[in-house]
């Protein structure tokens, strides 16, 4: 009888995050199965990167000696080094705001189109990941740095010991039996961990109840080639190159090109909307949407989708526990708010960022499940900074000029975070969004506690408190501004 193959860690889930966490425990001298359910390539999303995201990956790819992972952190070195990798890019974030009937036209005050720039130029920008790719990408990587890698393999129970825990699953037919020290999910929101675990759920209770329905397409057209931004002109970089966001009441749109053709498109609704929409239904629910806005329509009236029209009933998720003796969750797998603000690569490499130090310094004594738990105390606080942000969005979707001004917390927050790192070690100060900074947490807070309070009363009250809420955002934002020369 075979003995049973033991490791160090078990990584269940081969993408973006388990394959990078796989690389990082290998070069730390750690044994390591990597456990993935499909089959590369396969269809994900999660597609765009961030500054914050592209310093935390170089920091990773340094600091645990993966030179190869290196170029991938910018658009330019990415094109020189790996140039049959599809990927898109992304000189910003673009919001453009509709109204349905009506064609999109921006006045000269910029109150219906908001271009947010994050990179000087295309050299040193950020990226949209094509995953199919990107993930085959990283899973050979991890599998030439001596990970065991283990596809089309369907887990179905685990059982923890003192010493350990032992998955037990099949493949191609055939049983499969594993042995690790400790289990780590990095198979997403509900996966495996959470199901076999029995593991509660602990809703977002700030954001409103969510559907998402997206797919790949082709010949999908172009913002700029409509001419509809002279509010905005010069713009500081073509709106479509970018994270280009349709923002509407009830919900909003992304749009993510790639450079070999393809474009990623899907939305993000509200129940009621998507209840009016019947959203399950797919792609005539999408026909419908496009119906609603002239320009939209406009954009995707040469496009075709060349994957299946994929829907999520619930899109916000977060596990009632993260970890625990032998197991714990990754960030994506611990929970998910909302792609509106790209929050989910950012959040995943900062756990990482923290398992990797704890595997680093800690592995092999008691310390380490000390460091486990203070890992899922600060996922917990990340996601739940992340979820009062976005909820606060959502609350004033319709009203464009308010969802600018919430929206300037995020990316201030971002920005000093990037200085931080950029002027430190590479490390990023604080947690996410820095929720926990003494000053700007409890601003920011209180700024997104008016902002779902929402409009009360007659439009005199509903002005004043736009006005109250723009004063309690300046304020914030000031605390972390850089200093004035």
């Amino acid at each position: 009888m075979a003995a049973t193959p033991c490791y160090d860690l078990a990584i269940i889930g081969s993408g973006f995050a388990g394959s990078l966490l796989a690389m990082i425990a290998r070069r730390l001298g750690r044994s390591v199965v990597l456990v993935e359910r499909g089959r590369h390539p396969r269809f994900a999303i999660g597609e765009s990167s961030t500054p914050q995201a592209d310093l935390l990956w170089a920091h990773l790819a340094r600091r645990y000696g993966l030179p190869r992972l290196l170029p991938l952190s910018q658009w330019g070195s990415w094109q020189r080094h790996y140039p049959h990798l599809p990927c898109g890019l992304k000189r910003g974030f673009t919001f453009l705001h509709h109204t349905p009937g009506e064609p999109f036209g921006d006045s000269p005050s910029g109150s219906r189109a908001w271009l947010v720039p994050v990179s000087a130029s295309a050299e040193v920008a950020d990226t949209h990941w094509y995953r199919p790719e990107f993930d085959q990408f990283l899973v050979q990587e991890a599998r030439e740095l001596g990970a065991e890698y283990l596809d089309q393999t369907h887990l179905e129970a685990v059982r923890f010991d003192p010493t350990g825990a032992t998955l037990r699953g099949c493949r191609e037919g055939r049983p499969v039996v594993l042995r690790a020290q400790w289990l780590l999910d990095a198979s997403g929101p509900r996966g495996f961990l959470h199901r076999a675990l029995s593991l509660p759920d602990a809703p977002p209770s700030l954001l409103p109840p969510t559907q998402a329905l997206y797919s790949h397409f082709r010949e999908v057209g172009r913002v700029a080639d409509w001419e509809c931004g002279q509010g905005i002109a010069p713009p500081p970089y073509p709106p479509d190159d970018a994270a280009l966001h349709h923002v509407f009441d009830g919900g909003w749109m992304w749009v993510l090109r790639f450079n070999q053709g393809i474009t990623s498109a899907g939305v993000a609704l509200t129940e009621p909307l998507a209840r009016e929409l019947r959203l399950a239904e797919g792609a005539p629910a999408w026909d419908r949407l496009l119906g609603r806005f002239p320009t939209i329509q406009r954009q995707f009236a040469p496009a075709r989708a060349v994957e299946p029209f994929y829907h999520t009933p619930r899109l916000a998720f977060r596990s009632g526990r993260v970890a625990g003796p032998g197991w714990l969750l990754l960030p994506h797998a611990a929970g998910f708010v909302d792609p509106l603000l790209s929050t989910g690569f950012p959040l995943t490499l900062l756990g990482i960022q923290r398992l990797a130090r704890a595997l680093a310094t800690a592995w092999g004594t008691s310390a380490f499940a000390t460091a486990v738990e203070a890992y899922a105390r600060a996922t917990v606080a990340e996601l739940q900074a992340a979820e009062r942000l976005v909820a606060a969005l959502y609350r004033w979707l319709h009203d464009f000029p308010t969802f600018r001004e919430l929206g300037r917390l995020y990316f201030a927050a971002a920005e000093c975070g990037e200085r931080a790192v950029r002027q430190g070690d590479g490390e990023l100060p604080g947690g996410f969004l820095l929720h926990d900074h003494p000053r700007f947490g409890p601003a920011a807070e209180d700024c997104c506690r008016i902002a779902l309070e929402g409009e009360t009363g007659p439009a005199r009250q509903s002005r004043a408190a736009r006005a109250r809420l723009a004063a309690a955002v300046r304020a914030a934002v000031e605390l972390i501004a850089p200093p004035r020369r």
